[in-house]
């Protein structure tokens, strides 16, 4: 039997109010922007940082959370799961992207 693993967690700074759809049912899912810091030694010996951003989401109870408690600028700690999905943009061009599915939050 193969099990498959699928983790990822993610420290960081929450980069934008977080969007909540509710869906006819009441269900909701709040999206938001995840920027985390890498620090790293550049060529000429001194420490630089870069950012990188992650596309975050949350359903249910954890969807409502995080419209009620998650703020632009807060540190949290995410734990999730990768997500691989496909749309379409406006202009109609066929968009790959990944995201994390949130699982547990903890604001730090």
């Amino acid at each position: 039997m193969t099990t498959i693993r699928n983790h990822v967690t993610l420290i960081g700074n929450i980069g934008s109010a977080a969007e909540i759809t509710q869906f006819d049912n009441g269900n909701k899912v709040a999206r938001f922007n995840l920027a985390t810091d890498k620090n790293f030694r550049a060529n000429d010996g001194k420490i630089k940082s870069s950012t990188e951003w992650h596309r975050i989401f949350a359903w249910g109870n954890l969807a409502q959370f995080i419209e009620t408690y998650a703020e632009k600028g807060k540190k949290v700690a995410i734990h999730g799961r990768l997500v691989n999905r496909t749309y379409l943009s406006k202009e109609g061009k066929k968009r790959n992207v990944t995201e994390v599915e949130v699982r547990h939050i903890i604001g730090l």
